[in-house]
């Protein structure tokens, strides 16, 4: 028997790739999954492909930029399927650009989603988690904030939060049976890079393009993994790359 069986996760950025993939990948172990982003079209389209294929899933659409939508969603969430269990935090956007551009409001975006929006998530979750004893937060970080390249400085920086907030929440919630891991994938074939406006940083992942990267699905498999462990075992950090993958 799956140990995630009737166990709730939340999924945020569910609508597509990792998200979804996760999701589906929770869903498959028997959990109940709440999935939360903001296009709600395709929330509902992966909310029936899961309930289809026997699991258990319930959408709740969100911009988890706006601490009120975050509020009502776990509100929402804890009401009508219980306290969370396990929290994905995976909602996050890749802007690329130098720094001499002034790209300001891109770095606003990516601050405010890959990092403040992760925070308060991980918050609203461990005010749940705490009631029922333990659970998981799993932060999906990138190899970018392990080593910040040319023209993704803004974007490592916020992954590199992410690194370094999760290691001090791991030693916070210690006395709540409450473990965190932060899964670090390196290019992964998602729209992440769809994002990107500039016209130089697109040129410049080009190459990274074509190689064989991730797909959402491995990534997915790292996560459940590491929230599908015994209590008392902590999967601190799971750093998955292409294998062809230089950097």
């Amino acid at each position: 028997m799956s140990t995630l069986k009737n166990k709730v996760a939340i999924v945020t950025g569910a609508s597509s790739g990792i998200g979804a993939e996760t999701a589906k990948a929770f869903a498959r172990s028997h959990a109940k999954v709440v999935l939360i982003g903001r296009r709600a079209d395709r929330l509902k389209a992966l909310e029936g492909e899961i309930r289809e294929a026997g699991g258990e899933a319930f959408c709740i659409t969100c911009d988890m930029t706006k601490r009120n939508d975050v509020d009502k969603a776990f509100a929402k969430s804890v009401a009508e399927h219980g306290p969370a269990s396990i929290l994905v935090n995976n909602a996050g956007v890749m802007l690329l650009g130098r720094f001499e551009r002034g790209l300001a409001d891109e770095w606003k975006q990516m601050e405010a989603l890959n990092v403040q929006a992760a925070l308060y998530a991980s918050f609203k979750a461990i005010d749940q988690m705490k009631g029922i004893g333990g659970g998981v937060i799993v932060h999906v970080s990138s190899t970018a904030g392990r080593g910040p390249r040319l023209l993704n400085g803004a974007y490592a920086a916020t992954k590199a939060a992410i690194l370094a907030a999760a290691e001090s929440m791991r030693q916070e919630l210690i006395q709540h049976n409450i473990r965190v891991c932060t899964v670090i994938p390196g290019a992964v074939a998602t729209d992440l890079a769809d994002h990107v406006t500039d016209e130089e940083a697109k040129g410049a992942l080009a190459g990274l393009l074509k190689m064989k990267r991730l797909e959402p699905e491995d990534v997915a498999r790292a996560i459940v993994y590491a929230a599908e462990q015994p209590p008392y075992v902590s999967i601190n950090e799971i750093l998955i790359r292409p294998t062809q993958q230089p950097f």
